[in-house]
Parts: structure tokens; C-alpha cells; sequence
């Protein structure tokens, strides 16, 4: 069976770092460059396929050359391969045995200018960039470090069938404000400790429930980055702080509990129409975040009414209640100190393990 192992979903634009000021990311452009990136694999099998995206690019993408470790990537049994714009396209399947937590080390070279990438700004993972066809060289002691994901979003890999998980969300499943490169996301601890199951992180920060800015809205994305991975089983909800809190940095007001409740509703509705079971998280505390521009003031008491409702519905298989397990028990709108990544809004390695805990706790028994 093919089971999708590794998912990246892609986008142009995102988050810089949350100790930084926040602004919309800078497009990212490439020309006779080599880009390596590690994956961190989620699940394992008899062989391996990885998809190159350019869904989000304006021109054509040229990949001269690509490379998984030792493994070239061939496309129709050929390299080069063209990626038209808003394409995507996956190698050859490479008959190579891979296990749950590798890391699958793949270089692609980029000869031609590619125009703005497809891109996640805030993988919680370091690529490195050279000059030139580097793909065969074992080691890049020369490259630049970049901290984001461009390109590559998707690895299958072919596996008897099992549970596996879409962690569909915002950056709290990607990982802001996690170690770098440390693979402590909350979707990485859950694939720890996941008995039968993987979870496929498909979170990307800054995206919204409702609205296209950060990469397409949740409702926008779900057909594309869930129904559409081969092997998901179940699927794992995890939005709201950015439609609360990122429109005042574009002059918006935050939408209301019923909008929000709405959304929720339609995604719910969707997965179960598709045959899934759908499972969902509180929305975590932000108060305090002084990040400029933010409606965070005016979101703290919708983020009340939306979490009572989720706290009750019975429109999710079942609700993991997350923002009680990371609050401060004495000021219940901001995150526990000990848990708080620094921003007041993101969580760090301890809370994003608490919140992975939390979550299996909700989950059915077929994942554990």
C-alpha cells in the first residue's frame, strides 16, 4: 500500500522567527544553486517516492539534478525534469528500504532562476544552500544555512496499511518556537509515542482557519493536503490563534465566534463525508503576545467562546483540550511560563511535548 510517510505542505510566504518582528516573509528565489534538505521520516518501507512542488511558483522550476543521500531521483526515468507553475510532480520510486525516524537527506540543483519558491518559512528545520551541482558531494562545509523548506514537500513511501494520522493545523504542529533541527514538534513526540500509527505534520504557521493569507485557509487546503495523501486515516485539527490575532496586521478584524464555529463545523463535515474520523485541540493561550499590529486584545474573548464550544460539541469524534493542559492556572488567557517558547504565544520544547500527551490522550485507541 501507498502510505504517505512525510508530508511538507507548501507555500509561499509565512511567519519570520517569533522573536523577530512579525512581517509576511520575503520570496525566496534560486539560480545554479544546490538546496539540501533533511527529512525527518515519519513512517517506513520497501521504497520511497518524493514530490517536488512548484504549486506556488510564477515560472517554471528547472531541477537539474536530485539527489536522496546516495540515490539519484529520476522523473519518467530521467533528469532533467521542467515543473511547470502551480505543478507538482513526483521522482521514480526508489527501491530502497527506509524506517520510521530516518532521515532522508535530499539535494535537488537548481540551474535556471526559479522565480519566487514555494516555500515553508518556519519548518523548524535548516537547509543548506551552495553554488553550483552539488547534489553528489557527501558533506557542504561551505553552505549557507537557510531555515526554510522549499521545494519538497511530500515523500510516500510504500507500507502494509496502517493508522496514519494528517495533523492538519498552524504552528503549533509545525514547530515555532521548538529547537531547530532538534525534531521536538509536537507531531514529532507524537510519532514517538504512537504505538500503531504515524502522524503526518501538515501544520504551517501563520495559516488561518478561514481566511487565504499565510498559504491557503484551512478549508481551502483540506481537499489538496489531506483528503488527497494516500493512507490517512483519521485527522487531527489544530487552528485558530492566527485568525484571531493576524488581521490587524492587514487592517482586519478578527472574525467572530459564530464564523469561527462555522469553519470548524465545515471542516468536520467534510472528513466525515470523506469516510474520516476528525479529531480537534482548544485554541492555546496568546495573551500577552506585543507583537505590533496584532488584535490580540480583541481576540481573547472570542478564543473564550469558540473554546467553550469545542469544549461541548459533538460535531469532532473528539476534542483534546490543549488550552487548558498549557495555560497559566492563575491568568488563563497566557501560556504557563515554563511552557512559553518567549513570544507568549508559542510553545517550547516542553509544551509542545505536553500538548503531543495531551493529544494521544483524545486519540482512539487504533493509533496507540
Amino acid at each position: 500500500m501507498n502510505t504517505s510517510a512525510v508530508w511538507l505542505a507548501g507555500f509561499r510566504g509565512g511567519l519570520i522567527s517569533p522573536h523577530e518582528r512579525i512581517r509576511l516573509a520575503e520570496p525566496i528565489t534560486f539560480a545554479d544553486a544546490t538546496v539540501r534538505q533533511s527529512l525527518r521520516l515519519a513512517g517506513g518501507g520497501s521504497r520511497f517516492r518524493v514530490r517536488i512542488s512548484n504549486r506556488f511558483g510564477r515560472t517554471a522550476l528547472t531541477v537539474g539534478a536530485a539527489r536522496a543521500g546516495e540515490h539519484a531521483l529520476l522523473f519518467d526515468g530521467a533528469e532533467p525534469v521542467t515543473v511547470p507553475a502551480g505543478a507538482e510532480i513526483f521522482s521514480d520510486a526508489v527501491d530502497v528500504a527506509v524506517e520510521p525516524g530516518a532521515d532522508l537527506v535530499v539535494s535537488l540543483y537548481l540551474p535556471e532562476p526559479t522565480g519566487p519558491a514555494t516555500a515553508a518559512s518556519q519548518p523548524g528545520q535548516t537547509a543548506l544552500v551552495v553554488p553550483g551541482d552539488r547534489t553528489a558531494d557527501a558533506d557542504l562545509p561551505d553552505a549557507e544555512r537557510l531555515p526554510y523548506r522549499v521545494f519538497l514537500d511530500a515523500v510516500d513511501v510504500f507500507a502494509e496499511p496502517r493508522p496514519v494520522l494528517a495533523a492538519f493545523g498552524d504552528s503549533w504542529f509545525e514547530g515555532v518556537g521548538t529547537t531547530p533541527d532538534a525534531h521536538l514538534r509536537s507531531v514529532d513526540v507524537l510519532n514517538r509515542e504512537l504505538g500503531r500509527g504515524w502522524a503526518v505534520n501538515l501544520g504551517i504557521a501563520g495559516n488561518r482557519l478561514l481566511r487565504t493569507e499565510v498559504g491557503p485557509s484551512a478549508l481551502d487546503r483540506f481537499e489538496h493536503d489531506v483528503l488527497a495523501v494516500p493512507g490517512i486515516s483519521l485527522v487531527l485539527v489544530n487552528f485558530g490563534i492566527n485568525d484571531l490575532v493576524l488581521g490587524g496586521y492587514t487592517g482586519e478584524r478578527p472574525p467572530t465566534a459564530a464564523a469561527m464555529i462555522a469553519g470548524y463545523t465545515e471542516l468536520a463535515r467534510r472528513a466525515h463525508d470523506a469516510g474520516l474520523p476528525i479529531h480537534a485541540a482548544t485554541i492555546g493561550p496568546f495573551a500577552g503576545c506585543e507583537y505590533p499590529n496584532l488584535t490580540v486584545d480583541e481576540g481573547i474573548p472570542i478564543r473564550r467562546e469558540v473554546n467553550e464550544w469545542l469544549r461541548t460539541t459533538t460535531v469532532f469524534d473528539s476534542v483534546a483540550d490543549i488550552a487548558r493542559a498549557v495555560e497559566d492556572p492563575a491568568r488563563p488567557d497566557h501560556l504557563a511560563p515554563e511552557l512559553d517558547s518567549g513570544d507568549c504565544m508559542h510553545l517550547n520544547d516542553a509544551g509542545a511535548h505536553l500538548m503531543a500527551v495531551e493529544l494521544l490522550a483524545a486519540l482512539p485507541a487504533v493509533v496507540h
